[in-house]
């Protein structure tokens, strides 16, 4: 690449800085780019990079990998239902220890190894999310809850100190003296509401939203908020997939300007989606 290559790839980033500059966006990371190493460090990359040019980023993680690797460790099965984690006692024990210890803080010093301040924080702190028990038509997922509640000051606060905060997704019971596990796209829905974030991005292990799940020339760049009823009602918008686009429905319909579904796998996808014009994955607005 000649520098003046570079200088032009600077020159149409230049606009979406300016854009974005003291700004929140919220990451939900997860998936593939959170095992392979190489997508490992462009996503640190990516972060720091954001924040040194005056971006307030946030990142949500969960760390299903990690805590099926702690469970099989212990020779305890992992079992889901309907797509979500049953979670007894010991097993929350397993996801707490894991989430809130071993992922966070790896991240964090990944962070920080990159050139960023980085903090970690649990759901907990802070009381940031607060939840109750879920219960779905009758099913018990066990200690699996839905957030009823998000105090977003201890995010703010680290924000303003100019560090990157890193959230795991558990979150304090009100119903009863536990800690919940809770779904890391929902959290990270949920906090850039509380944040009044401009924009929410969810990693993922596919291009995004496409017409034909088995060929990338159908992904849909841009959807909007009335398109979704159709694209769920015609199949577009199926299994796993649903509670996904659901979370992005529920940030811009609370204030969030855009969502984004993002393919994780692509090396620096958060840089090519937020500074350039083409962009990648699909936005939700």
């Amino acid at each position: 690449m000649s520098n003046l290559d570079r200088a032009k790839i600077l020159s149409e980033a230049l606009p979406y800085i300016q854009k974005y500059s003291n700004k929140t966006i919220v990451i939900k990371y997860g998936g593939n780019a959170m095992i392979n190493q190489e997508l490992f460090e462009a996503v640190m990359e990516d972060i720091v990079l954001m924040s040194f040019v005056g971006i307030r980023v946030v990142l949500v993680h969960g760390g299903g990998p990690e805590i099926n690797e702690m469970l099989n460790k212990i020779g305890k099965e992992s079992k889901f239902i309907n797509g979500l984690r049953y979670t007894d006692e010991e097993t929350m024990d397993i996801v707490q220890m894991v989430l809130c210890g071993k992922v966070n803080k790896n991240l964090v010093s990944a962070i920080n190894r990159t050139g960023g301040r980085a903090i970690g924080l649990c759901g907990t702190d802070g009381s940031l999310f607060e939840a109750e028990k879920m219960l779905e038509n009758g099913v018990d997922y066990g200690y699996v809850g839905n957030i009823v509640n998000v105090n977003p000051d201890v995010v703010s606060y680290a924000l303003d100190g100019g560090y990157i905060p890193v959230v795991s997704s558990v979150a304090q019971g009100i119903d009863a003296d536990v800690t919940y596990n809770i779904n890391a796209d929902t959290a990270a829905s949920k906090l850039a509401i509380a944040l009044g974030a401009e924009k929410l991005i969810l990693l993922t292990d596919i291009a995004g939203l496409m017409l034909d799940p088995k060929d990338e020339s159908t992904l849909l760049p841009l959807v909007h908020l009335t398109e979704i009823p159709k694209l769920i009602k015609n199949g577009v918008v199926k299994g796993g997939m649903i509670p996904k686009v659901d979370c992005c429905v529920e940030a811009v319909r609370q204030g969030v300007d855009r969502t984004t579904i993002l393919d994780g796998r692509v090396p620096h996808s958060i840089l090519i989606e937020s500074f350039t014009d083409e962009g990648i994955g699909t936005m939700i607005k």
